[in-house]
């Protein structure tokens, strides 16, 4: 096992790749710099200015990393950043992109800067594939200054492939574990000698699912076209369509017999808790956007980014709760459900960004003005069996998976959930270079609106907010930048509290202070950083009340620590990054008993190492070998911190072979092995101590790749 303290002092002393992926070569360092597209814009800024400008924590991950690591999803991707906790519902649970940053859990996530529209409450949002990104950008702290409603602990936005100008098509097969099949094409290029250059991306996979009896099936087709229309103006078409006919499993376990031993046995980490007459879980969703960059002059510019997005989903799952769970007997009493869900939204941002020197002082400035609105319905069934409640008798260590006959389900309820909300917001921002001094300030007003119609009880929301943010950060000849920010953020409070009055918005703050270093080869990157942030106006139950149903609006949660990131190259050919993260979260005020407790899913100690080592001459030219680890600290199990889901270190392998070294006639093609959780390590998460999920087991891919 690899200890986390020995992670620790390795993230320290290196650093990953931030900004530009960069690879080695035997003679000389060759810098590959991936064009991101003219419409492209930083997360952390709205522009196109390096993120080593911008004072706050960010990571970027490349799609390089991603296809070497074997991520088949965007929570897998996140393995690797610091600060950041993925796949809250264990490794076998792909259907959804769970993470939480700096403590605070996000289920939102954007798509080259604009939002993937969720429906709040359910189980709706679109999930992009990594095969359409070119990189994952993390923000760390507070971002809705620029983003409008967010929890403060940060954002991920999704990085599409744009189209290039140079010819260039990438054609892969895949297969391995649970009888993986997978085929993807990326091409781009210019359509004959016009101003007009395309990229089409498309994919097909199918695989058996980690959980008994359930599969996982997807098809994507993603066109996009890039229209010059003048030296000043391109327009960008883009679409995507996602279809997910088989999207795995999404119910849990309880603790004892797979976190904890239990006298009649162990949990099988593929059996099911659920029927295999039973389950379903499907998803179909396209999106429709354009991008328009204009250029007034040298100094301003003008880009409206737009995209409807419809989806729908469909799933029929069992569920069980802690009082129908025997761990004396390992009887296990399901309820049986379904739910139809429907969405649509329009998100649109208009952003003027313009350069401006007043003396010596150079301002980067930007002015916008954004929208989103969504509106959706969830049906939820719940259901009887014969001429009781619950699904036939299940013993989770005798599992029979088999016994739910459809035709004796019986509908008991529909409950139809109605939803719309909107937002629109007004923000301002100055980048300012003043010498060695990079000083940023930044504002956003947000009125943001909400309704959910569930069987007839309305809850609405209309609140505004401010939101900013200041930074400065001062750059040394060295390439050492050291920086400092205060940020707040806001999400909106459904409800009223014990007066009738309306909730306000729950605020969050931020301080954080760090340092970042940039090599003049842009070979060696690191940024350390200390954050504090505080959640405050935090909606709970009044003890006054009865039952507790009455809210108040006192609550307070802390979450302060350390983060470490950074990448070196050791030698012309051996690159190694890492990074650490220390986390110390506490509900600092609740009245529910909560008060000076941690909350779930929140390791207080983290780490990541990575390796990548080349061979470029002799018979093994063209090889690549790379190794990585990952710990998560122990976490708590429950909202009462009654017992800890354990810590555990695991193991991932990849190995690259560029078959041209064989033959000339295979130039272009490639091959790449990737092995995660090498061991086949046993992991959890929990929810509470009825409801568990193991980690991804041992997993093998092996893709061949052809370039042309």
């Amino acid at each position: 096992m690899v200890a986390p303290l020995a992670l620790a002092v390795a993230s320290a002393l290196t650093a990953p790749s931030l900004y530009a992926a960069e690879k080695s070569t035997a003679d000389n360092q060759q810098e590959t710099i991936t064009v991101l597209g003219q419409t492209y814009r930083n997360t952390a800024t709205k522009t196109t200015l390096e993120p080593e400008e911008t004072p706050q924590a960010i990571t970027v991950i490349d799609s390089e990393a991603i296809d070497i690591r074997g991520a088949e999803t965007v929570q897998q991707a996140l393995r690797y950043a610091p600060g950041v906790n993925a796949e809250l519902k264990g490794g076998s649970v792909t259907m959804y992109d769970n993470y939480n940053i700096r403590g605070f859990e996000n289920n939102q996530m954007y798509y080259d800067g604009l939002v993937l529209q969720y429906l709040t409450g359910w189980n709706l949002q679109p999930q992009i594939d990594p095969i359409a990104l070119e990189r994952i950008e993390v923000f760390k702290g507070p971002s809705s200054v620029l983003y409008g409603a967010m929890p403060p602990g940060g954002m991920v936005n999704l990085i599409a492939k744009s189209p290039q100008k140079e010819r260039n098509t990438d054609f892969s097969l895949a297969t391995g574990s649970r009888n993986l099949v997978k085929a993807t094409i990326d091409t781009t290029g210019q359509f004959g000698d016009s101003d007009v250059y395309y990229r089409l991306i498309g994919s097909a996979s199918h695989r058996d699912g980690q959980v008994d009896y359930t599969t996982e099936e997807r098809y994507v087709f993603a066109p996009s076209i890039d229209w010059y229309v003048s030296d000043n103006t391109l327009i960008n078409f883009n679409f995507y369509y996602q279809n997910d006919p088989n999207m795995g499993m999404n119910s849990a376990m309880p603790a004892s017999g797979s976190v904890f031993d239990n006298p009649n046995g162990k949990i099988d980490k593929n059996a099911s808790m659920g029927d295999k007459n039973w389950s379903q879980f499907e998803r179909e969703f396209w999106m429709a956007g354009y991008k328009i960059d204009h250029s007034f002059n040298e100094n301003w510019s003008f880009l409206q980014n737009a995209r409807f997005m419809k989806a729908d989903l469909y799933q029929e799952n069992t569920y069980h709760t802690a009082s129908g769970w025997d761990p004396t007997t390992g009887n296990l009493e399901r309820y049986i459900y379904s739910t139809d869900e429907e969405s649509e939204g329009f998100t649109i941002d208009n952003q003027l960004s313009g350069r401006v020197m007043t003396g010596e002082v150079e301002h980067n400035l930007l002015v916008g003005v954004d929208y989103q609105h969504l509106k959706g319905s969830s049906n939820y069934t719940s259901y009887g069996y014969g001429s009781g409640y619950t699904a036939p008798s299940f013993n989770v260590f005798t599992p029979n998976n088999n016994q739910i006959d459809r035709s004796q389900v019986t509908e008991l309820g529909v409950y139809i959930d109605e939803i719309t909300a909107e937002q629109l917001g007004f923000y301002f921002q100055d980048q300012m270079r003043i010498n060695r001094w990079v000083v940023m300030a930044g504002g956003r007003f947000d009125n943001y609106k909400s309704t959910s119609d569930y069987v007839g009880s309305v809850t609405e929301v209309d609140q505004n907010n401010f939101s900013y943010r200041v930074g400065a950060l001062y750059e040394f000849d060295s390439g050492w930048s050291p920086y400092v920010n205060y940020a707040t953020s806001f999400e909106p409070a459904a409800g009223v509290d014990t007066n009738g009055d309306a909730f306000d918005p729950s605020i969050g703050q931020q301080i954080e202070g760090g340092v970042k270093y940039l090599s003049p080869s842009r070979t060696t990157s690191m940024t350390a950083s200390v954050f504090h942030i505080v959640k405050s106006d935090v909606v709970v139950a009044d003890p006054d009340s009865v039952d507790y149903q009455d809210k108040i609006q006192v609550g307070e949660i802390r979450s302060q620590g350390l983060e470490l990131q950074g990448r070196t190259s050791l030698t012309s050919n051996w690159d190694i990054s890492a990074s650490y993260t220390y986390t110390d979260m506490e509900i600092t005020k609740d009245t529910t008993g909560l008060e000076g407790k941690t909350p779930i899913y929140v390791p207080k100690n983290a780490a990541t190492l990575w390796t990548d080592y080349y061979l470029y001459d002799g018979i093994f030219s063209g090889t690549r070998l790379s190794a990585g680890a990952r710990y998560i600290g122990e976490r708590e199990m429950d909202a009462a911190n009654t017992d800890t889901v354990p810590a555990y270190t695991v193991m991932d392998l990849s190995f690259g072979y560029d078959l041209s070294g064989l033959s000339d006639d295979l130039q272009g093609a490639g091959v790449n092995l990737s092995v995660n959780n090498v061991f086949d390590k046993d992991t959890f998460s929990c929810y509470d101590t009825a409801n568990c999920w193991y980690g991804e087991e041992r997993t093998i891919e092996l893709k061949f790749d052809y370039n042309f």
